[in-house]
């Protein structure tokens, strides 16, 4: 209707009113764009899926139920078809597979096992069999005797133009059949009118024929109002059926010029094939069936990996490895830790520790400010006591480079700031969306000067003050306005002054949820004092003693912020780890106090990194509990 009234109308209209295909299986379109296609240009694809619910069937089981399937696709070789990929286990996860459907509907039941994630599993089942499938659009038809692809648009106007044709033809042949009759009808009512003389025509007559030419000659009559009277009955010379002659005469009469009218006019061509469409309408509308989801289907490695928190740890000799946070258990302070990774050589040290969700990306600056990206979950996942993969097989590295810090991204659009400071003491400020798109050999991240190395970055907002820490016990806070906003090659300005020997270790932003400092040595002691103990000064300056850097002690690690809720976990260069709760760590006012034994390293063993857990939910799973 909307191309019978507007022949000009744009595909967005047309859209608006069929948005695609409706298929009798129901099921989910995923996606616009390949609708859009297929109308615009007369071919597309649109990715079709099964409708699913997750249900609890049972106390702690879950199942994935499937109420449609994509069209042609047949449900019995579906079933047989996942219990097959569960067979070859290219499918964990699945406990018991059963078909429920009865004359209600269908519903086939994928029962998980304990604890898996039904989104994992359904994305693995979308990928490797037909609950997701494909469907081409080919809008191919017979124009002039030849085979062409069309758009919808031409596909719509050829049909009208198909139904104008069929309304013109067969309204003059409608025509034609009451301009016959009519004319019938003006024989048999002068025959009325002169019906003495014709009786007395045909009763002097020999036989039909002759009765017939009588009335032609002598009265005028066509052959065809001839013949009519002469099989005309006599009931017909009523004067009750006298007025149903005259009645039926007037009404064609009436309905040969709504005919003329409709061969004559296009308006009234358009009236009767927009009527007859509303008929159809009306008559055949059903409610739709498959729902159109504007996301486009786009499986990846990604969705078929549960999301969880992972530990990455990295050596001073470039091995990387990842392993589940929940196989380290909360220990007590001042306990030996258990494996956390083997190192390939005795000359090689565990040098940087970091937490992150396996769908995260993360940001891997280098020590000459180069920047690097990569996912979490491409990380081989390794037991506890293993070495890892060598980075240099993920990342192009410089031989001569090696890791400086990690964070981990989920949003590059986010309004963050990526912070930056190198051992020297130096610190900028770069957007966050300047790292959105690096390329495979690396981007430069900051300019570093030959005698200096970047040391720590963070995401930061303008808003929250700094503080900056040094090997030997130092710190400074300074407001973040202090730093302002630079471009990626920008070597930054000074953030705190160190002495020789002294360098930066570390920094942090003043997050009002965590107001306490935690600072850890190298020997394995750590202390916590409120960050409020700390004065705020400006930029530049020495700083002011942050722990005792004694003989006991030996240099400092990492200072972090954390509030009495917070969890770390600590890792030494031979590979050991231990996580515990920072409520066991004394809280002491002093800022220049020794602090507690946090982990019993040896005379041989050094603290090489720690970081504070950033859990979005309580780890699950079963935990190990042997110990190093």
């Amino acid at each position: 209707l909307l191309i019978l009234d507007d022949p000009k109308a744009s595909l967005n209209d047309l859209m608006a009113l069929v948005p695609g295909p409706d298929f009798p299986t129901g099921a989910f379109i995923y996606g616009r764009k390949g609708i859009y296609n297929a109308y615009g240009t007369g071919r597309g694809i649109i990715h079709l899926r099964a409708r699913t619910e997750v249900e609890e069937v049972r106390k702690g089981r879950l199942a994935i139920i499937i109420y449609e399937l994509p069209y042609q696709v047949n449900k019995a070789r579906l079933i047989e078809k996942i219990a097959d990929h569960v067979r070859q286990k290219r499918i964990t996860g699945i406990s018991d597979l059963r078909d429920e459907s009865d004359r209600k509907g269908m519903r086939v039941v994928i029962e998980l096992k304990r604890g898996e994630q039904p989104q994992i599993v359904l994305n693995t089942l979308f990928k490797l069999t037909s609950m997701q499938s494909s469907f081409g659009i080919n809008l191919l038809a017979i124009v002039d005797g030849e085979p062409r692809v069309l758009p919808l648009r031409e596909v719509i106007s050829l049909f009208l133009k198909h139904r104008r044709e069929v309304v013109r033809r067969r309204t003059q042949f409608d025509l034609e059949k009451a301009q016959r009759r009519a004319h019938i009808l003006e024989g048999l009512q002068k025959a009325l009118d002169h019906l003495g003389a014709i009786i007395k025509l045909i009763r002097g007559s020999a036989d039909p024929e002759e009765a017939k030419r009588g009335l032609i000659s002598g009265f005028e009559f066509t052959e065809r109002q001839a013949q009519a009277i002469l099989e005309m009955r006599l009931q017909r010379l009523t004067g009750l059926e006298r007025d149903k002659i005259a009645a039926e005469y007037d009404q064609l009469q009436k309905t040969i010029k709504d005919l003329e009218k409709i061969l004559n006019e296009e308006e009234e061509l358009k009236g009767v094939i927009r009527e007859e469409l509303l008929k159809i309408q009306s008559s055949y509308a059903t409610p739709r069936r498959t729902e159109i989801v504007d996301t486009e289907v786009d499986l990846s490695i990604e969705d078929l990996i549960a999301e969880e928190q992972m530990v990455i740890t990295a050596s001073r000799n470039g091995y990387i490895k990842r392993t589940s946070l929940s196989t380290y258990r909360n220990q007590h302070r001042g306990g030996k830790g258990r494996i956390g990774m083997s190192t390939r050589t005795e000359e090689d040290l565990i040098d940087y520790l970091f937490v992150a969700s396996t769908h995260a990306y993360i940001l891997i600056f280098t020590t000459k400010g180069k920047l690097h990206w990569l996912k979490v979950w491409r990380i081989p996942e390794v037991a506890t006591t293993g070495k890892g993969k060598p980075i240099i097989n993920m990342i192009r590295i410089d031989k001569d480079d090696r890791v400086a810090d990690i964070i981990a991204v989920h949003d590059f659009d986010a309004p963050e700031q990526v912070v930056m400071a190198s051992r020297m003491g130096y610190i900028k400020r770069t957007p966050l969306n300047a790292f959105s798109r690096p390329r495979s050999n690396g981007i430069i991240a900051c300019t570093v000067g030959a005698d200096d190395e970047l040391m720590s970055v963070m995401l930061d907002r303008d808003d929250q003050d700094m503080m900056l820490f040094s090997s030997m016990g130092k710190a400074i806070r300074f407001t973040g306005n202090q730093v302002r906003s630079m471009g990626r090659t920008a070597r930054g300005v000074r953030g705190i002054r160190l002495k020789k020997k002294d360098e930066l270790i570390g920094m942090a932003a003043v997050d009002l949820e965590k107001l306490q400092l935690l600072t850890v040595t190298r020997k394995g002691y750590g202390k916590r004092t409120p960050v409020s103990e700390y004065r705020a000064q400006g930029r530049g300056g020495q700083g002011v003693i942050n722990i005792n850097t004694s003989e006991r002690n030996g240099n400092v690690v990492k200072s972090l912020l954390v509030s009495d809720d917070s969890e770390i976990i600590i890792i030494t260069e031979n590979g050991k780890i231990i996580r515990m709760g920072v409520d066991q760590i004394r809280l002491v006012q002093s800022r220049n106090s020794l602090g507690v034994k946090l982990m019993d390293l040896g005379d041989s063993d050094r603290v090489a990194d720690v970081s504070v857990l950033e859990l979005e939910e309580e780890p699950s799973g079963e935990i190990a509990e042997d110990e190093a």
